[in-house]
Parts: structure tokens; sequence; C-alpha cells
């Protein structure tokens, strides 16, 4: 029985690892979408946002289902408590990558992207999908150095956003379209980092058992 309960941890962790993947496959797709104006991978990446979900579901059913039926204390509770939390963060993150999707779906056959804002829009992308492959080996290796760069990462999107959203308050020459679908992509991108590193402190909750700040917007991203 111990055995049993044993291998349903490491299924849990491995299950919240591939959901990491869908999550940074829907960011990959997203942002590619975005910027070449495709439609139709934007509409793959809306349609894929139910399976993340479903995923969410399955798992969140798993971690009650172990709570119940084990009563499990110290590390093992906390592991099932912050996978409660990180699945849940991991959902939020396939929605952003949804909204990205909508964003091109809406804007298409024109991109939403004026030309000068290209390249940081597909550095945040880049730096975000970093961030989703880094969060998921610190979740299988519980590699609290790696953690680190998670929210070095993150610094950088947050600079992005800062130097994107000064760019459109003194620029010119952008339509009141361009102006929300920026200010909305640059948010989508800035809160998919947010979660990147909540879902590293959750692990670093659950390797120390020190306490969360959870007074920190980086900890508990409760909105888009």
């Amino acid at each position: 029985m111990r055995e049993a309960y044993q291998s349903d941890l490491r299924h849990l962790v491995d299950d919240l690892v591939d959901m990491a993947s869908m999550v940074e496959t829907a960011l990959k797709d997203a942002t590619a979408a975005l910027l070449e104006s495709d439609l139709a991978l934007a509409e793959r990446v809306i349609a894929a946002d139910q399976h993340i979900d479903q995923r969410q579901l399955d798992l969140d059913e798993k971690i009650v289902e172990l709570l119940a039926r084990q009563s499990p204390v110290a590390t093992d509770l906390r592991l099932l408590v912050a996978s409660l939390r990180m699945s849940s963060s991991l959902e939020r993150m396939g929605d952003l990558c949804e909204h990205v999707a909508l964003v091109a779906r809406r804007s298409h056959p024109d991109s939403a992207v004026p030309e000068q804002h290209r390249a940081q829009i597909a550095k945040m992308a880049e730096l975000g999908g970093t961030a989703i492959r880094e969060a998921a080996t610190v979740i299988a290796e519980r590699d609290l150095a790696l953690a680190a760069q998670v929210e070095k990462n993150d610094d950088q999107i947050d600079e992005l956003l800062l130097e994107i959203s000064r760019e459109i308050s003194r620029g010119e020459g952008y339509s009141n379209s361009e102006v929300i679908d920026l200010t909305l992509l640059i948010r989508f991108y800035e809160r998919l980092g947010d979660h990147a590193v909540s879902l590293v402190r959750r692990v670093g909750f659950l390797v120390t058992g020190d306490s969360l700040d959870t007074l920190s917007s980086k900890t508990d991203v409760e909105e888009f």
C-alpha cells in the first residue's frame, strides 16, 4: 500500500511537468500565430486550452483523493497542497496563452504587433518559454538554484513590459486598437512570468517548509 502511495506522488509530479510542457507549447504556438498572422495556428491554441483545463481538473481530483485517503503529513502534505496551487497556476498560464491567440485571431489578417515592437514581444515570449521550461525542471528535480534563475528571467520580462509601456506612452502613430492590443499583450506575457515565479516559490516551500510571502503578487497570482 505504501509503495502504491509513493507511486501516486511521483505520478503527481509527472503530471505537473506534463502540464507545463503543454503550456510551453501553447505559448510558442500562440506567439507564432501572433507574429505571423497565422489564423489556423491561433485557432488550434484556442481549441487546445480545454485540454489544459481538463488536465487541471483531473490532477486536482487525484490530489483531493490522496488527501482524503492517505491523511498525509510533513513533506507529503506540503507536496499535495503545493500541487493544488501549481496546477491552478499552470491552468491560468494556459488561459494567458489562449488570450494571446485570441488577440491574433481578432487582428487577422493584420498583425496586432507593430513592426517596431516585434522583437520585444518575441523576446518576452522567449523568456516566458524559458521560465516555463525551467520551472518544470524545478518541479521535477526540486532544484532551488534553478528557481533563482526563473526569478531573474522574470525581472527581464518586467523590464520589457516597462520599456514597451514607455514607448507607447510617448510615441505617436499608434491606432487605438494597437495601443489596446499591445497593452493587453505585454500584460499577458508579464503575468506568465509571474506564474512561473509562483511555481518555483511553491517548490521552495515544499523543499524547505518555509512560509511563503502570500502578499507578494508573484507568489499568489490571482489575476490574468
